[in-house]
C-alpha cells in the first residue's frame, strides 16, 4: 500500500526526455512539475550536475523534451 505522501509525490512530478550530454547520462527522468515551469532540469551525476533546458514542442509532439546545455561540478 502506498502512503498519501508517496502518491502526492508522484502526482507532483512528470517524466521527461533528456537529449544530448554524456553517453552515460539518463535518457528519461522524473522531475517536479515546477522544474518544467522553470524550463530547466539539473540531474545529479558523478559528483556534479548535468544541466538541461526545455525544448519547445514542435510538430504536435506530446513529449516534454529537455536538451543538455552544460555540466557543472559540486563545490566542496
Amino acid at each position: 500500500m502506498h502512503s498519501a505522501r508517496s502518491d502526492a509525490s508522484v502526482r507532483d512530478t512528470v517524466e521527461v526526455t533528456l537529449v544530448g550530454g554524456p553517453l552515460e547520462a539518463p535518457e528519461r527522468a522524473r522531475v517536479p512539475l515546477t522544474t518544467v515551469r522553470e524550463r530547466k532540469v539539473k540531474v545529479p551525476r558523478h559528483g556534479g550536475y548535468e544541466h538541461y533546458e526545455l525544448v519547445d514542442a514542435k510538430d504536435g509532439a506530446s513529449d516534454t523534451v529537455f536538451e543538455w546545455t552544460m555540466r557543472t561540478t559540486i563545490a566542496e
